[in-house]
């Protein structure tokens, strides 16, 4: 059966619009999608890479690109504010979320909580509101996410998706073939289906 990993990060509002393709890309392809959590700032610190809203014109422009695809997939989307904010414990709660069952619920909670609704997904009060709506337990999350074994995992993540050619999220590795972004899930899908 085919697969892809998606390698992401919370924080990247183009992995928040990757993530709501996933369900049709695995219906369409029948292939397995794999979600990796990764902490994009180690990405970029590790390949010298830089956030596109370093560069002004670019923020502005991604900022309306990002809107035409959250309106072309009927994707609710707001701008956070807040944004860069730090995910480290955001991923490290996905990290966790695996080892609990609970890898989608967390997962659709958090990426809404930072780029549906705009909360304050950096403050750890906020977060775990976020996680009790979603019927989660916020407190074994604040435990699992401190645990050594979850940061380790997350750094592994990390450290492999640099040895892989990783340079931002979202990015999908179908075999050893990289793509990057969002707007790159059609490719994905071809690659999925050999028709690349």
């Amino acid at each position: 059966m085919p697969t892809a990993r998606f390698l992401f990060d919370v924080g990247s509002p183009t992995a928040y619009l990757a993530w709501n393709r996933l369900p049709g890309m695995a219906a369409r392809t029948g292939a397995v999608i794999d979600p990796v959590p990764i902490l994009l700032g180690a990405i970029f610190k590790a390949t010298g890479n830089a956030p596109p809203g370093t560069v002004a014109a670019k923020g502005r422009w991604m900022a309306d690109d990002m809107t035409l695809w959250a309106r072309r997939d009927g994707t609710p989307f707001a701008m956070n504010p807040r944004f860069p904010i730090n995910t480290t414990r955001m991923m490290r709660g996905c990290v966790a979320a695996g080892h609990r069952g609970e890898f989608q619920a967390y997962t659709d909670a958090v990426f809404a909580g930072m780029w549906r609704d705009a909360r304050d997904m950096g403050d750890l009060a906020v977060l775990a509101a976020v996680l009790s709506e979603a019927g989660l337990d916020a407190a074994a999350y604040a435990a699992a996410i401190d645990s050594q074994p979850v940061k380790d995992e997350l750094r592994q993540n990390t450290e492999s998706a640099v040895a892989a050619g990783v340079f931002g999220a979202p990015s999908f590795l179908v075999d050893d073939r990289l793509f990057f972004g969002q707007d790159r899930t059609e490719f994905v899908e071809l690659a999925l289906k050999g028709a690349l």
